[in-house]
Order: structure tokens, then sequence, then C-alpha cells
């Protein structure tokens, strides 16, 4: 098996906030995640996240610092109850992933455009850089009219500020994103987290803000045991109480952004020990390593 794999899912602007929380906390206490991954699957609110995080340009801490500020051109969006109605009913229509991708694929494109250049402009602005990472990062996304899967690399066909433009681009919201050829929506689609990307991967960690699914919308939470099943040693992590409270009603919402990120902080103590269980492997055990202090011999 291959070693470590990072997820981040996708969650809204309350969800980036919560995620670098997280890797602030936990690289406080001693397991820096995304310095030693070798692979970080990113969705939506994830793949903006896990962008930044291979870059090497920001550390787990100054990324922290960035949730607290203000991000130009940054907007409260909203997903409207009919949208969501509309979600619920492609849920209980739809028959597999891609049918349901291919429903939300149709409510987005017949909303007609909204904003596009707005949307791409304030993801350019959150990448600290616009080339993809030496380290390998996964951005995940699904075409508009085929509802079919695809997950994005260095190697794919589209450039970094597209894979993750349509990442995030939430059906109802956000216009799907031109690209290749194809029309692409939000990855989350398919998956909050999109987890199973990490199979191969002999330890495993998952930040997911959203944890539910149902129907053909898989669970973090579910696939997180398909990969235990198949012996990878894995940590889910889910928001707790005080999270969820921070997020408040509507997770795209800026103002929520940093008390999320606090909430995300303050929680991953409560996490470390778990986490540094799933993380560790034989090579974190030299005492030079940035896991030692958790691992131990």
């Amino acid at each position: 098996m291959r070693e470590k794999a990072l997820v981040l899912g996708g969650g809204g602007l309350t969800g980036i906030g919560w995620e670098c929380g997280i890797l602030h906390g936990l690289a406080q206490a001693g397991i820096d995640l995304g310095s030693t991954a070798d692979l970080v699957v990113g969705t939506s609110a994830g793949s903006i996240v896990g962008a930044q995080l291979t870059s090497g340009l920001v550390s787990p801490a100054e990324l922290y610092e960035r949730q607290l500020q203000h991000v130009p051109g940054e907007t409260v969006s909203r997903i409207g109850a009919s949208v969501m109605a509309r979600y619920a009913w492609g849920v209980v229509r739809s028959r597999d992933a891609r049918s349901f991708g291919a429903r939300m694929g149709a409510l987005a494109l017949a909303a007609g455009p909204r904003a596009t250049s707005v949307h791409r402009e304030v993801i350019a602005e959150r990448l600290l850089s616009h080339d993809w990472p030496e380290r390998r990062l996964v951005v995940t996304a699904v075409d508009a009219r085929s509802g079919e899967f695809a997950a994005f690399d260095r190697d794919g066909e589209l450039d970094l500020l597209d894979a993750v433009s349509a990442s995030c681009a939430v059906p109802g919201v956000w216009s799907p994103v031109s690209a290749a050829g194809r029309h692409w929506i939000d990855g989350g689609i398919r998956s909050a987290a999109n987890a199973d990307l990490a199979s191969g991967y002999r330890n495993v960690v998952i930040i997911a803000p959203v944890s539910l699914g149902g129907g053909p919308v898989q669970t973090a939470r579910a696939q997180a045991a398909r990969l235990a099943a198949e012996g990878a040693r894995v940590a889910l992590i889910t928001p707790d109480r005080a999270a969820r409270r921070a997020f408040g009603r509507n997770v795209l919402d800026p103002a929520r952004r940093a008390p999320a990120a606090r909430a995300g902080l303050a929680q991953a103590a409560a996490h470390a020990a778990e986490v540094a269980a799933a993380w560790c492997s034989a090579r974190d055990q030299s005492p030079g390593s940035s896991e030692a202090r958790l691992c131990g011999p």
C-alpha cells in the first residue's frame, strides 16, 4: 500500500475556515498533515484549502490567519429553499451518483450565467499559486451534462484555477465552469468528501465539514468505513456541536468563516491522538521527523 492521504471535504466558506482551524490545531499538536501527505484530495471548499496547503507557500498557522482576514470581492451567497428542494428531489429520484450529477448539472445549466467572472476572481485571490503543486493534489468535479465524476491533477486537462473553480461551482449558486470543452459543477455533488480516492493508501485522515449524505451521495463516514475495511488506518473528523453553531445557517456567509476557523482550532486538540494513531508509520519514528513528538518510538 502507498502511505499517507489527506482528504479535505466540501462545506462552503465555513468549511474552508473550519478545515484551516483543524489543520493549524493539529500542527500545533505535532501533526503537520499538509507537509507529510503523499496525496491530498480536495473537494469544493477542500480544493481551495488543499491547493493552498500544497503550494509550499504557507504554513498551517499562516493559512489559519488568512481565514481571519477579509477576502476582496467575497460576498454573501445562499443556497435558496427552492434549490435545496431540487437537491432533495434529485436524491430521491436518482438511481446512482452519475444520474444525480446530471440532474444537478441540468439545474445549474438552466439557471443561466451567475457572475462566473466574480466566482473565478474570488478563487484566484484565495489561491497562493495558480500552478499545480509538486505534491500530489487531486481536485474533484462533476460533468454538468453527463454527471460523470472527474478527479483532476497536474497531469490532467484543466489548469489549477479552472479545476478549483469547477470543484466549487455549487449548482443553483454559481454557474458551471467551462473548461476543456465541457461544463463542470461542484465535486461535492458526487460526495461531500470523495474519500474513496484515498483507496490504496495505508494512512488516511479525512476532514469533512459535511457529514451528511443520502441515496446516491455517499457520506464521509461510509467511505471511511470502507477504507478501514480495506486495511487502512483511518481518522475521520467532522464538526462538533460548537463548530456547527459557529457555521450558522448559511455556510456561504463570509462573516461565518472566522468563527468557523476558531471553532476548528478549538476542536483539533480532541482529535490529536486519534489522528496520530492513523497517520503515524515507521518513517515517523526518527527523531528528525515532524511527527516524532506524537508518534514516538
